[in-house]
């Protein structure tokens, strides 16, 4: 898969000077899926006026994860998923929920960590417009509900998170503690990869999905 090129619209939101420094290089991302989600945690998703904080991810490796939307082979839906490194690959869910995934391992190798859950940072009442007025934790906890916060659709497949433009990730505040569990809605999985605890969260927060799973 080519670079992504940036469509109208996707830099007008750019990376402030104290961004910059913070961001995320693609070479954050060259790694195994689940190293790479446990460094996320606590790591910052900008879009224009907001900004979340990353509490629970889930990771989806490369070469035999099950559960990988690559499992299959490449397809037209999870091109982006097969890299470069450090670009965003959105997928609908059940045709109403756009979830962010941030593509991982070595171009070619099929892998991404899907962001399941954050806690603002900055932009909250146009977070709570997106969100229909939730409040609290119900907020933001769910990959569809973090899609919806930042207004993503499809057309973000492919875009490039470590250039300070449109939708990129920096640097933020880790976790104290780290909890793990099982993947959530992977019941076509093996059992070997249902039960796999490549679903981590950030224990100081109650900003996370299915907590009783968790340790």
């Amino acid at each position: 898969m080519k670079k992504a090129v940036a469509r109208p619209g996707k830099q007008s939101s750019s990376a402030t000077e104290r961004d910059v420094r913070r961001l995320l290089p693609q070479s954050f991302y060259a790694r195994d899926a689940l190293i790479v989600a446990r460094d996320l945690l606590g790591c910052e998703i900008h879009r224009g006026r907001v900004a979340l904080r990353i509490t629970e991810v889930e990771a989806y490796r490369h070469p035999d994860d099950t559960a990988s939307h690559c499992r299959m082979g490449r397809t037209p839906r999870n091109a982006p998923m097969w890299g470069p490194p450090g670009h965003a690959y959105v997928y609908l869910c059940y045709g109403m929920h756009h979830m962010l995934n941030l593509v991982t391992n070595p171009e070619g190798e099929g892998a991404a960590v899907l962001i399941r859950a954050c806690e603002p940072v900055s932009g909250l009442d146009l977070i709570e417009r997106r969100r229909g007025a939730i409040t609290g934790p119900r907020l933001l906890t769910g990959p569809g509900k973090v899609g919806a916060a930042l207004g993503l659709d499809t057309s973000w497949s492919g875009h490039a998170l470590f250039d300070g433009g449109g939708l990129f990730v920096t640097a933020g505040r880790a976790p104290a503690s780290i909890v793990s569990g099982p993947r959530v809605g992977i019941g076509y999985a093996s059992q070997e990869h249902q039960r796999a605890p490549w679903r981590l969260a950030c224990g100081d927060s109650v900003w996370v999905t299915e907590r009783r799973t968790l340790t």
